[in-house]
Parts: structure tokens; C-alpha cells; sequence
């Protein structure tokens, strides 16, 4: 799912996103899974996972390390949560993820990881260990065609209800144009209460799922 640009620098293939609302966090990321953005290895990777039962993240870059990593964050943050009380914020495993990163020298990984511990928070996590808080965020070769649609369509008041659909048409209009995003999709949505991921076969199928949660007509546009 990764590859090389001309100058020799890490590339990924795939498009993700993470959107903070008014009682929670959405994450969703495409299934497709490329060398290089060429050749197809995979049309069901499931690219949003979690970390805890509140918390979540998606990943941009290689399948194999993005699986790793999320061991061992995991353990770490199980290590944390042992010592305590009460157990890890986002901020904490954001932090700890980029240590992480910088640690086991992973460069080919960009991640976006949001949670409600305790508010609803999104931290987009470079491949050298930097760390962003930001209402939005977006990761792999179709980030910028999913800024384009999220700048205009997001808003931070909206519900987690209402935002799934920003969020799939966010990864749709990427996988328009961007040959290493597409197939499916996986929409996951975290409240304080529960923490719900969804799988679908299809990008339309994802969008018309998430879209039949709202009735406002403004959120897809």
C-alpha cells in the first residue's frame, strides 16, 4: 500500500479520514490495498482500528507494519492503563503512538487517530512522530481530494449520526480520482458510549448507508 516518489520519498496509497462532532469521533478509510498504487493486492483491508474501546485509528502505508504497530500500542497502552487511574486519554495515545513511531523507526505509516477519552478528539500522526490535533484530518494519496470536500462540509456541531456521511463522501470523492483509494469501505463511529465499525463491499453502498442515518440534505452535497 505504499511506494516511492520520484525524489525516493515514502508514498501511501489509500484515503482516510477522522472528523470530530458534537458527541463523538468518526474515522473511515477505503479497502484497497496497492503496491505502489499499481497493482490491487487487496479489496477488503480493513484500515480503521482500535486501539481500546473508546479509542481508534486509520492507517496510511503498509499493511504488515500498520498490524504490528497497533500490537504493540496496544500493549503499551495496557501497560499504562495498569499504573493509571483512570486509564489512557487520546492525548495520552497519541502520544504514545508517536514515541512509538520514532521509536521502532516505521516510517512508512501515516495515522489518524481520534477517541472520546474523555472528549471527542482527532490527532493526525505523521511518519516522523509529529503530532496535530485538528477538528479534521486526512491521510494516504487522497488526502487532498478529501480536505477539499471536508473544509467545505464539515461542522464540529453536527452529531456522529450526521457526520458519517461527510465522512463517506469524503472517501468517495477521493477514490473518483485517486487510483490507489477504492473498492470498500470501513466507517467506524465512537460515542462515549459504544464504539460501532462497520465494513461495506461497495464505496456507493458505504455512502447510501451512511447517508439513511440523517435527514439532513445539507450534509451531502
Amino acid at each position: 500500500m505504499h511506494g516511492t516518489d520520484s525524489n525516493g520519498i515514502v508514498t501511501t496509497g489509500t484515503t482516510t479520514v477522522g472528523l470530530v462532532g458534537a458527541d463523538g469521533v468518526v474515522l473511515a478509510a477505503d479497502s484497497r490495498a496497492s503496491l505502489g498504487g499499481r497493482f490491487v493486492t487487496n479489496r477488503t483491508a480493513r484500515k480503521v482500528v482500535p486501539v481500546d474501546d473508546r479509542t481508534a485509528l486509520t492507517f496510511a502505508g503498509s499493511v504488515g507494519d500498520a498490524q504490528s504497530f497497533v500490537r504493540r500500542l496496544r500493549a503499551e497502552l495496557a501497560l499504562y492503563d495498569m499504573d493509571h487511574e483512570p486509564g489512557a486519554s487520546v492525548d495520552t495515545a497519541a502520544t504514545v503512538a508517536a514515541d512509538l513511531i520514532r521509536r521502532e523507526e516505521t516510517p512508512q505509516l501515516e495515522l489518524v487517530l481520534g477517541g472520546v477519552v474523555p472528549d471527542p478528539t482527532v490527532y493526525q500522526i505523521d511518519p516522523a512522530g509529529g503530532v496535530m490535533d485538528a477538528p479534521i484530518a486526512a491521510s494516504g494519496s487522497g488526502m487532498q481530494l478529501a480536505y477539499g470536500y471536508l473544509e467545505d462540509a464539515h461542522d464540529p456541531e453536527r452529531s456522529v449520526a450526521e457526520l458519517r456521511a461527510v465522512a463517506a463522501m469524503a472517501v468517495r470523492n477521493a477514490t473518483e480520482r485517486d487510483t490507489a483509494s477504492g473498492d470498500g469501505m470501513t466507517i467506524a463511529t465512537i460515542t462515549a458510549d459504544e464504539l460501532e465499525r462497520e465494513q461495506y463491499d461497495g464505496i456507493e453502498r458505504a455512502v447510501s448507508a451512511a447517508t439513511s442515518r440523517t435527514t439532513d440534505s445539507e450534509v451531502v452535497r
